[in-house]
């Protein structure tokens, strides 16, 4: 799908969308992307960017647009990456199912769920336990640290590696590349030169090292999800190299990197509420229902897009077959027409079977459902479990944190706090 050609397209907008627009997705957005978003919301169900892509911004219609095949995840690439041609996607953006569609994407993500299973996440955590216990005392050891540093990033990096394979020794080396990678995901107009570069190497490093290991696992092949994906078949279909590699990365990326913005930003909400903290000791059976409310207020990926596979009628516009749209998945989740209060946090939101909240959209809806959902909202609940256990007191000894600069996945550079044991 072509760029649209900024020079038509929104030419008569109020002022005050357009304000609003710079907000969202540029720099001032990270650390409040919601005030614009509403801004947006209020305004009306569907705008048009300077760069000719119509935005959705409320709830039913974010939510229609995602739960049916009518709407296409493969020109996702075309939309925000024009630099990356179909001949070079492959090596710049290696993102295996996640931008396709049947049956190319039912043949892949059948055969990736039987290395996915919901057994093998169960099976993870004792570790998870473990490895928890560890991070919190050693934060507790500390007393003041960076939150980011201390256990949102190594918690889900340490599982994501032992669950594909990859050994202690390039976990530092994989990190940034998930991390280089997870900043490309932004429209390619928006990313510096250096960003762009730093892309494609990492995209071409996860592909030569998971190729080696792959080598490895043939000859030797143990339980890692690697060796289980090698070896997966289902009436005489399996992965062939390239959609195993992908495969692999892009379960990296999306295990680790979002869960680490789950982690901070997460751990951020409830620090700014000390009651809700209060009311998780005295009631602890809402642990196991507060990651999905702090996923909705702060959804790990912000935005996504669509395109239409024939045509169709959504917030009102006409849409052709092939024409695209922006789903804004901070603003769906936090449009007050189908969430009470939702700017508060409120960890019994998800708590009663009997009048559910409805399913917010931080693991989008439909046939792209995230696979590793049940993975990162464990990681979370674990996370929380052993907070609440071994921590006494908790302090933000910042008001301001910082963000990352992206756009699409969105989460903080550092967060300072202060623990004291239990």
């Amino acid at each position: 799908m072509a760029a649209p050609d900024v020079n038509t397209v929104a030419a008569d907008q109020d002022p005050a969308i357009l304000t609003a627009m710079a907000q969202l997705f540029g720099p001032d957005g990270r650390a409040d992307p919601y005030t614009p978003a509403r801004v947006l919301r209020e305004a009306g169900p569907i705008h048009m960017t300077p760069i000719g892509h119509h935005v959705l911004t409320r709830y039913e219609d974010c939510a229609a647009v995602l739960s049916t095949t009518a709407w296409s995840h493969a020109e996702e690439a075309g939309m925000m990456h024009p630099t990356v041609t179909p001949e070079t996607a492959a090596d710049e953006l290696p993102t295996s199912f996640l931008w396709m569609e049947p049956p190319d994407h039912t043949r892949l993500r059948n055969l990736v769920t039987k290395g996915f299973t919901p057994r093998m996440v169960t099976r993870l955590r004792p570790r998870i336990e473990e490895l928890t216990e560890q991070l919190v005392d050693k934060a507790l050891e500390a007393g003041e640290f960076d939150l980011i540093e201390f256990i949102a990033y190594p918690l889900p990096l340490i599982i994501a590696c032992e669950l594909i394979g990859v050994p202690p020794e390039a976990y530092e080396q994989v990190h940034q590349w998930s991390q280089d990678l997870a900043r490309g995901f932004d429209h390619d107009y928006t990313l510096p030169e250096e960003s762009l570069k730093a892309r494609s190497a990492a995209s071409r490093g996860f592909m030569n090292y998971f190729r080696e290991l792959l080598n490895e696992r043939r000859v030797n092949p143990t339980d890692d999800l690697l060796s289980v994906l090698s070896q997966v078949e289902d009436r005489g279909d399996v992965l062939t190299e390239q959609e195993l590699l992908a495969t692999c990365i892009t379960t990296f990326v999306a295990g680790h990197e979002t869960t680490a913005n789950l982690v901070g930003t997460g751990m951020l909400r409830l620090l700014r509420e000390p009651g809700q903290v209060e009311l998780l000791r005295a009631r602890p059976e809402l642990v196991a229902v507060t990651p999905d409310e702090l996923l909705r207020l702060e959804p790990s990926v912000q935005i996504t897009t669509r395109a239409a596979t024939r045509p169709i009628t959504v917030a009102g516009h006409d849409f052709e077959k092939g024409e695209g749209v922006v789903v804004l998945i901070n603003s769906a989740n936090h449009d007050d027409a189908a969430f009470t209060n939702p700017d508060r946090t409120d960890v019994t939101r998800y708590s009663d079977p009997k009048n559910p909240a409805k399913k917010h959209l931080g693991f989008s809806l439909g046939i792209h459902y995230c696979l590793g959902a049940p993975l990162a909202l464990l990681e979370m609940e674990v996370l929380l479990e052993v907070l609440l256990r071994k921590v006494g007191a908790m302090e933000l000894l910042s008001e301001n944190p910082p963000f990352k600069p992206n756009v699409v996945i969105r989460g903080l550079e550092s967060l300072q706090v202060g623990f004291k044991p239990a």
